[in-house]
């Protein structure tokens, strides 16, 4: 019988586990994780503006990188954004938080059924909780969406790439498919992360098409590539409408992309997952229906708030045209700095709304008025 079992060993389970085991050290924990790492294989990048001071202080031993600033390109254009950008890999997640985890830590353990204190194993192992958090990703989101799938490589080239900033979207790349864009994160002098990343109505990847659009960029840069160090694939929902209710079917405790917390056009979903595991760090773990209560409102309380990001992105899938979803996002990156700083941080004013719709929109006005109100 343990007080806790959260599972799934993802970044929200993994950054939850951590901080219940770092505040509550006298709390019986267990996290179970189906495979043999946690994070998988994975990169998660932020704002520091994302997060608080606190919860930045406190993630800081699981960040792998920091940089002053990042750059996105246009066909139009170029620009330079301040503020610094961190980026946390798997690696670094997993060797940070397992030692902190020890024995309370389930790895290759593949579940098959959940209750509200209980986790029954494949193995067929019965773990007994006061409290069951389903922090499991991978799951088909029950409301409309668009998809945000990539594929990256980590390289190791043969000289210096010569980049002192991430490029967090390269658009000057050939728009196929969508709204393509390249991210690149320059580990150190040698090293970079080159990701093709492509805003899709369908979640499947064409690997072979993707590994050929980065094979593309970092010839077109000029660099000599060494050694393919990994490769990192993912598909992120983009979510168009539908109701916060519909990830909450039963009384299960969710947290993480089950209860629909990820930011709803870019999909990142660190800050949620900090501002989550701060959460239940302040909660009363024994009143297990309180700790459902809570974090139910909480998920639906951002749900309902980020709702103007859904009209976003019907603006980007439905209403506007594969081949102009680029001038959407190109639009976007010309408003202020600040303005563009609330938007990562999921923090728009009223204001922030009014002048990004503002302006000449770069689809026709009569497709975006029949996408503003539809679910």
């Amino acid at each position: 019988m343990v007080d806790v079992a959260v599972v799934g060993g993802g970044l929200s389970g993994s950054l939850a586990a951590w901080r219940l085991a770092e505040t509550r050290p006298d709390l019986r924990l267990c996290v179970v994780e189906s495979g043999p790492r946690l994070g998988g294989n994975h990169t998660w990048s932020f704002h520091d503006t994302d997060v608080s001071p606190a919860a930045l202080a406190w993630l800081t031993p699981v960040v792998t990188a920091r940089w002053a600033g990042h750059d996105v390109r246009f066909p139009t254009g170029r620009r330079t954004l301040p503020g610094a950008y961190l980026s946390i890999t798997s690696t670094q997640l997993h060797d940070v938080i397992v030692p902190r985890l020890g024995d309370r830590l389930r790895l290759d353990a593949p579940v098959r059924s959940l209750g509200l204190r209980s986790v029954t194993l494949e193995s067929g192992e019965e773990i007994q909780a006061g409290l069951v958090i389903d922090a499991r990703g991978g799951i088909l989101p029950p409301v409309p969406v668009g998809w945000q799938t990539f594929v990256g490589h980590d390289l190791e080239l043969a000289d210096d790439h010569g980049l002192l900033r991430p490029i967090i979207m390269d658009a000057t790349v050939p728009q196929t498919g969508g709204f393509r864009f390249v991210y690149v994160l320059p580990w150190g002098p040698r090293r970079v992360l080159v990701e093709d990343t492509l805003y899709a109505d369908t979640p499947a990847i064409d690997h072979a098409a993707c590994r050929a659009a980065i094979d593309d960029y970092v010839a077109r840069q000029g660099w000599k590539v060494r050694a393919l160090v990994r490769e990192e694939t993912g598909v992120l929902p983009i979510p168009l409408g539908g109701s916060g209710e519909a990830f909450w079917p039963d009384d299960t405790v969710r947290i993480g992309m089950r209860a629909g917390l990820f930011h709803p056009t870019t999909g990142y979903s660190l800050p949620d997952a900090v501002a989550t595991a701060d959460l239940l760090a302040g909660l009363d773990l024994s009143d297990r229906d309180r700790v459902y209560q809570k974090v139910r409102q909480v998920a639906l309380t951002e749900w309902r708030a980020r709702g103007f990001f859904r009209l976003l992105n019907r603006l980007l899938f439905r209403a506007a045209a594969p081949s102009e979803r680029a001038g959407v996002l190109q639009q976007f990156y010309q408003r202020p700095e600040s303005l563009i700083a609330r938007f990562y941080g999921a923090r728009l004013t009223r204001w922030d709304q009014v002048r990004i719709l503002s302006g000449r929109p770069p689809v026709p006005i009569t497709r975006a008025l029949a996408h503003l109100w539809d679910n």
